[in-house]
């Protein structure tokens, strides 16, 4: 029996628990480029690996907080090197980059030349948190709790801050990066060309709208929308493609409405085709442009002809 049977752990927690480990093993894995059966995890065969993940389990079961949605602050990394079995190497450790590939947290330096965040934390976080925010989410505070560690810093305190509360918002809220630039010499056929490499890599929304700048240039506005992870090479695709000589970048909160993608088949002139679409929480309903405009295609009928047919049918199935 594994000792989160014997700690008599719920299913999400003994989910929680098993998925560290494995995020733990699998980034060891990796860095090593040994099978996970036999490389030598220099966390996860640690006791104080183990404790430390079931006994978060542990808490989080208590509190009843597994079911919640969890968000955190961005993760101080610390500088400097950190040494362990294989010598001494520039900190973050090579497991901690793994750790946190691909994952939603964004990691900053600093801000001392120490190592702040341990690979068994990295794992406990990324198989915890929904999402990350640079400020504070707005919540009425229900309760608040801290965690005091070992080493001792001049500027700051070591202490982790967990506050739990209720959100104060009825629609869904995240965090977008916008990246914008102004055009006055570019072509028409180039921006179009920036657009699409945009959306192909990454690129919630692309807008591009006419204005007016010094001595009554005529320029035009390109606004990216999209997540810090896609900052760099959008940053790179605009850089290379319009030749703009600065970008400037910003954080922007935005409220969504809450939606759900679902999908429908459908029969028109003979012919089944798969239809998705996005319905939010009034019912209203909007279909995916390409699969419209691809079934448009091969019927050899208009747009606006082929989304009022296809509306008619799903308005029927939902009815």
């Amino acid at each position: 029996m594994s000792a989160s049977e014997k700690l008599g752990l719920s299913k999400s927690a003994k989910e929680f628990a098993e998925n560290s480990i494995n995020t733990l093993i699998n980034a060891e894995s990796s860095v090593h480029g040994e099978p996970e059966s036999s490389v030598h995890f220099h966390e996860a065969s640690s006791i104080d690996t183990v404790v430390d993940i079931l006994g978060t389990a542990i808490a989080l079961d208590d509190l009843n907080l597994l079911d919640e949605e969890i968000s955190c602050s961005h993760v101080a990394i610390g500088g400097g090197t950190v040494s362990f079995s294989h010598g001494t190497t520039s900190n973050p450790a090579y497991a901690i980059t793994e750790i946190f590939k691909n994952s939603e947290i964004i990691v900053c330096g600093g801000p001392v030349n120490e190592e702040l965040t341990t690979p068994t934390g990295a794992s406990i976080l990324v198989n915890l948190a929904s999402s990350c925010n640079e400020f504070f989410v707005d919540m009425t505070i229900d309760s608040v709790g801290y965690g005091a560690g070992t080493k001792q810093f001049d500027n700051f305190a070591n202490v982790v801050k967990i506050v739990r509360g209720k959100s104060n918002e009825t629609l869904e809220k995240d965090s977008v990066k916008i990246l914008e630039t102004n055009l006055d010499d570019v072509s028409g056929e180039v921006i179009a060309n920036t657009i699409e490499k945009l959306m192909e890599n990454g690129a919630k929304d692309v807008t591009v709208t006419h204005a007016i700048t010094k001595k009554g240039r005529p320029t035009q506005l390109v606004s990216v929308i999209c997540d810090s992870k896609n900052v760099n090479s959008l940053l790179n695709i605009l850089i290379v493609e319009t030749r703009t000589l600065g970008v400037r970048v910003r954080t922007s909160e935005r409220f969504l409405v809450p939606r759900k993608i679902l999908e429908s088949d459908v029969t028109l002139e003979n012919q089944n085709f798969k239809v998705h679409y996005k319905i939010s929480d009034s019912d209203h309903f909007k279909l995916e442009f390409d699969d419209v405009k691809s079934i448009s295609n091969v019927l050899n009928i208009s747009f606006n002809k082929t989304e009022e047919l296809l509306k008619e049918q799903i308005k029927k199935k939902n009815d």
